[in-house]
This record gives structure tokens, C-alpha cells and sequence, in this order.
């Protein structure tokens, strides 16, 4: 009697990108995946069973999701080594970008797990397709890090960035996020995206000042927010209308001096210290501060 025991194929990982907000923006291929699969590991398994019922599809889920992926993901690895195949989807777009999944991806490879991308929308690219903005050169940032130390650590590094910038933030945050980024960057060109593939979708032009005072004028923001920051311009060259931006924005945020402001100023965009001096004193005056 043959003793040997037949080992099952081990099963396939599928990463598949879901609607950001239109549940018709799936691919064909999508559907006959999370059709066929044995589960669909979401990240909430409320907003996924409302996708596939609108698509017809009746599949067993588990949920996979920030919060638990230390535990599930050895579970789902099990799983896929006895030969379930299993399909990754995460609440809007493809996973793993801002999204649950880096780990039980990571871990897949690792124990030569076949992993395959079933692609569809991203924020990302949805963005920057509607945007108007170079898109030959981008860096996507995504969220920020919450720590200020941190943060002033990233956006510094990101302020000779001369690629477009796209970050992600909530729209209860937008309006400082922005203010946050012209000490660094400057009045720079942008684009905030809102609300894509829905009946609200918008785009919103101009420099981030003009951006920030659009949505001031509203008593609410509302809907997901990706952000598209033109990059740093090659020439040397600075707008003192951009200086007048940066200095504006830190003295409201009065974390340093006027003298400290202007040192700051004058060596990032290699100005004159009296001309960048003489400017913030308009500013702080015209503030009543002085």
C-alpha cells in the first residue's frame, strides 16, 4: 500500500481593487474572482456583502482589517496552504495602499504562496487622471505621520520633492492639513480631489491659500480628500508672494519668533534677510500684533 500522502497545490492570494465610491467601477475580472474564490477577507465585511449583493455574489467573508491583522493573517496564511483560495479587498480602492494587507502579502511570498493583483481604481491615479497637474513624475505620501515631530521631519524632506506630491487626509482635517504645508512648501500650485467616482464628485484648483479660503466658506467639508501638490520648481527663483504665503503661515502658527521666522525664510529660499524681515513685519502689523 502506497503510504505517501497527496499534498494539496497550496491556494492563491488575490489582491483585488474594489469601487472607491461608483460600485459599477469593477472590472469583469474582479467579479468572476470574488466569485470563484473559496473567501473574501475584507476590511469591513458590512461594506464588501453591500458590494457583492449589488453584484449578485453570495461568498463566505472574514474580516481583515488594521486591528487584527496580527491574528488573522496567520489564519488566512493556513488557509491558503491547505488550497482555499482567498480574495484580499479592503473598504474603497486596492489594498495595501493606505490599506490592510501589506502583511499577509508579505507573509504569502514568503511561504511561496502565489499572490496575483486583479488591478482596478486607486485613489492615486484617479486623482491625478482629473487633476491637470504633471503627472510624469509623482510621489504618493498618503497620510502623514500624526506625531508633529515626525510630521516636520517628512514635509521638510519633501519640500525639494520635484515630482507631484499626493496625499491622502479626512476631510475634518483638511483645511489645517493644508496650512500645515505652506511653511514648508510655500503658496504652491494644487488640486483637492473630493468625493471621486460619486454624485458629489469635485476638483478644486489654485494655490493651497485659495484652496484652504474655498473651503472655509463651507460650514462642513465632507467625503474622502486626496490632495495633489504641484512639485518644487527647478528655477532658484521665489514669488514674494509665495514668501508672503510661508511667513503668514508661520506667525499664525506662532511656534517661533518674528527673528527665528525670517532666518528660516531668508535661508530656505536664499533671500535677503531685510527684505524677508521688512515683509514679515508688514504681516505681523497688519495682524495688530505690533
Amino acid at each position: 500500500m502506497d503510504s505517501r500522502i497527496e499534498m494539496k497545490p497550496a491556494g492563491i492570494l488575490y489582491v483585488v481593487a474594489t469601487p472607491i465610491g461608483n460600485r459599477e467601477d469593477i472590472t469583469l475580472r474582479a467579479l468572476r474572482i470574488l466569485e470563484t474564490v473559496d473567501t473574501v477577507a475584507a476590511e469591513d465585511t458590512r461594506v464588501t456583502r453591500r458590494l457583492l449583493s449589488y453584484h449578485e455574489i453570495d461568498k463566505p467573508m472574514i474580516s481583515y482589517h488594521e486591528h487584527n491583522e496580527d491574528d488573522r493573517a496567520p489564519q488566512l496564511i493556513h488557509r491558503l496552504t491547505k488550497g482555499e483560495s482567498l480574495a484580499l479587498v479592503s473598504n474603497a480602492g486596492t489594498p495595501s495602499v493606505s490599506d490592510p494587507g501589506y502583511r499577509l502579502i508579505k507573509t504569502a511570498i514568503a511561504e511561496n504562496i502565489r499572490v496575483v493583483p486583479i488591478p482596478g481604481v486607486s485613489a492615486v491615479i484617479s486623482a491625478l487622471s482629473g487633476a491637470g497637474i504633471p503627472t510624469d513624475r509623482f510621489v504618493f505620501i498618503g497620510f502623514l505621520p500624526k506625531k508633529p515631530g515626525k510630521r516636520k521631519k517628512e514635509l521638510s524632506d519633501l519640500a525639494t520633492e520635484k515630482g507631484t506630491m499626493v496625499f491622502y487626509e479626512s476631510p475634518k482635517r483638511i483645511i489645517d492639513f493644508m496650512k500645515g504645508l505652506i511653511p514648508f512648501f510655500g503658496d504652491r500650485y494644487a488640486v483637492l480631489s473630493r468625493e471621486m467616482t460619486k454624485p458629489h464628485e469635485e476638483f478644486i484648483r489654485g494655490q493651497l491659500s485659495d484652496i484652504v479660503y474655498s473651503l472655509s466658506q463651507r460650514s462642513t467639508v465632507k467625503g474622502e480628500c486626496t490632495l495633489l501638490v504641484s512639485g518644487a520648481e527647478n528655477e532658484k527663483t521665489v514669488s514674494i508672494d509665495t514668501v508672503a504665503g510661508e511667513l503668514q503661515a508661520l506667525i499664525i502658527e506662532g511656534e517661533d519668533t518674528l527673528s527665528q521666522i525670517v532666518k528660516t525664510v531668508s535661508k530656505k529660499y536664499n533671500i535677503s534677510k531685510k527684505i524677508v524681515y521688512d515683509k514679515a513685519l508688514e504681516i505681523d502689523r497688519a495682524r495688530g500684533q505690533i
